[in-house]
């Protein structure tokens, strides 16, 4: 099969915060004990035995994979899972030394379907065959054993909401609507009117752990629930009041407790979020680079990044060396968003400034950014730059602009009708020597990217659906406004998966022959409930060939990933990035919770 070959460079929202560690505590002890050692994310553990052993999900190899650490060992144990997945969740390991995990290397027969399936593989002897579990039309999260290692409970989403099974063929529907299940003695009922979520169950029956976010507070915290006093015991609170604390856990003699949260600044390990962070790509010829910024261009030599660090009124934009071990600020104090770098121009950089996700009429002007290269020195934090505007005042919401390759125009989207639709004008002058209008119609055409060869501008659009503001698909136009037309993705237009489809970020690769972009194609990969605030199942990266042919899927997470570009250089060599992460972001764990969540009840 043809691939495509190149470096892509996107970004991933919150997830470089995260900086997770496992946790664990007496019941009767107010002191906490590590688990893990600091390095990358470390989330969703078990208790592997009696031994003080725990299993946890990590993603220090680059993808999420299970990983063993064992008391006084300094250095965690990979465990076998699949060997062709990039998605490993939920791990639980039985009194037969049988590991049971969540995977997602299998593509299913359609697209929106989960990828998502419970395996198992032994840990004894030579041969660790990884066997599917879940039913082949199935997709399955969240498993538990119960007691006696006999039978098991998953989360199934589809025409089944939860099923217990002890063979694939023998699958019983104990609860509708639910989900994370556990095994306890007596069915607990936790009172009306509290968020109670994630729970795990103590072996002895009598009690429950659960995460909960209390009225008035800011922060989820694990509690124990008391099944027949119907009482609760605040147990992460009065330790880490300013923490979230996930994914509880219960050892098997019912006497320590775990559970993940932020590391915090006082604890060893890694404190820095690094600018730049390789993922593991399942293509080999295609490298991916996550960045800790949005919406990445890089300058056409390829050495240096432009970003934008956040999209408040103190985001701006920033200026990243290619390898991640250096960067400056650009525009500081007000709202920026989208760059293009200018292809002839090493310093001008063209973007979006003013407020993001607002409507047609709300000011948002194209900018000409240009700076002086000799400024970009090791001593240096902060560039001096000059701004034009090249949209004029009181002409609406301006944004997503990109430079065509020879530098003369640049296409952006313009909400001045009414209509978010697509416009060129000049890239020095901008609107004062007039404007062209490229597409025009009652929808929302945006994020345009022009072609490396100036051939094609591709850009999102829900006009195959203009009812539907969420559902977007790729479509291709001549610079002159000639040969529109649309790639099709997951239907053909008109079809139910057309109406479903959510594509954005379209960007094309060195030879134009490729595009990468963010979509909503593969379903759910995680419970939502256990994850800060995501938007799942929008924002896995996705290729396919200017044809509509060799769809392939790139990144597999519960997170949501998006604003992908194609660096300007080919063959990056990630053994000479910066990872170490001594100019980056300060680790500060911040991240929302789910929406629901974080709404009073």
């Amino acid at each position: 099969m043809e691939t495509p070959s190149g470096t892509i460079i996107f970004t991933t929202v919150g997830r470089t915060h995260y900086g997770f560690d496992v946790f664990s505590l007496h019941i009767n002890s107010a002191v906490e004990r590590r688990l893990t050692d600091g390095v990358s994310v470390n989330f969703n553990a078990q208790f592997a035995n009696d031994n003080g052993d725990v299993v946890f999900v990590s993603e220090r190899a680059g993808s999420a994979r299970i990983f063993r650490t064992r008391p006084g060992d300094s250095k965690p144990e990979q465990l076998p899972g699949a060997p062709q997945s990039f998605f490993h969740d939920r791990p639980v390991i039985t009194q037969n030394n049988r590991l049971y995990f969540i995977s997602a290397h299998e593509q299913p027969d359609r697209h929106f379907k989960n990828w998502s399936a419970l395996y198992s593989v032994k840990l004894d002897g030579e041969e660790r065959e990884v066997t599917r579990v879940t039913p082949l039309d199935t997709a399955d999260f969240s498993p538990a054993v119960s007691q006696s290692g006999e039978l098991l409970t998953v989360a199934s989403y589809g025409s089944r909401s939860w099923a217990v099974t002890s063979e694939p063929e023998t699958r019983v529907v104990i609860c509708e609507h639910g989900g994370w299940p556990t095994w306890s003695g007596d069915p607990p009922v936790t009172p009306p009117g509290l968020h109670c979520f994630t729970p795990a169950a103590f072996h002895d029956g009598k009690r429950i752990a659960v995460a909960t976010r209390r009225r008035g507070v800011k922060h989820r915290h694990i509690e124990i629930f008391d099944i027949e006093r119907k009482t609760f015991q605040a147990v992460t609170e009065p330790l880490n009041p300013s923490f979230h604390h996930y994914s509880p856990f219960v050892s098997s003699d019912s006497e320590f407790l775990g559970y993940h949260r932020f590391r915090g600044e006082s604890t060893q390990g890694e404190s820095t979020v690094p600018n730049l962070e390789s993922i593991v790509s399942p293509i080999k010829t295609l490298r991916l680079l996550r960045l800790n910024g949005s919406f990445p261009s890089s300058s056409p030599d390829g050495d240096l990044i432009a970003l934008n660090s956040d999209f408040d009124v103190n985001g701006g934009i920033k200026v990243a060396k290619s390898d991640g071990s250096k960067r400056w600020t650009l525009i500081k104090d007000r709202t920026a968003f989208y760059n293009s770098w200018s292809p002839t121009e090493r310093h001008v950089i063209y973007a979006s400034l003013g407020p993001i996700f607002r409507p047609a009429g709300i000011a948002v002007q194209i900018a000409r950014i240009k700076f002086d290269p000799s400024d970009l020195t090791a001593d240096k934090e902060e560039l001096p730059c000059e701004v034009k505007y090249l949209t004029l005042d009181n002409t609406g919401n301006n944004a997503f602009p990109s430079c065509s390759p020879d530098g003369k125009s640049v296409v952006f989207r313009s909400g001045r009708s009414g209509h978010k639709n697509l416009y060129v004008v000049d890239a020095v002058n901008g609107e004062s020597d007039g404007i062209r209008r490229l597409t025009d119609g009652p929808w929302i055409d945006t994020m345009p990217c022009w072609s490396p060869k100036g051939d094609l501008i591709g850009f999102s659009s829900n006009r195959h659906n203009p009812a539907n503001t969420e559902a977007f698909g790729v479509y291709v136009v001549r610079p002159d406004g000639s040969g529109l037309r649309r790639i099709q993705v997951a239907g053909p237009e008109g079809s139910e998966e057309a109406a479903r489809e959510r594509v954005n970020h379209v960007s094309f690769n060195k030879d134009g022959d490729w595009l990468v972009f963010t979509a909503n194609l593969g379903g759910v990969m995680a419970e939502p409930v256990a994850m800060p605030n995501q938007f799942q199942p929008y924002g896995e990266l996705y290729v396919v060939k200017l044809d509509g042919t060799g769809l392939r899927r790139l990144t597999w997470n519960g997170y949501e990933n998006g604003t992908p570009t194609w660096h300007t250089v080919d063959d990056v060599d990630l053994s000479q990035l910066s990872l170490n992460g001594q100019d980056g972001d300060k680790l500060e764990g911040q991240f929302e919770e789910p929406l629901w969540i974080s709404c009073d009840i």
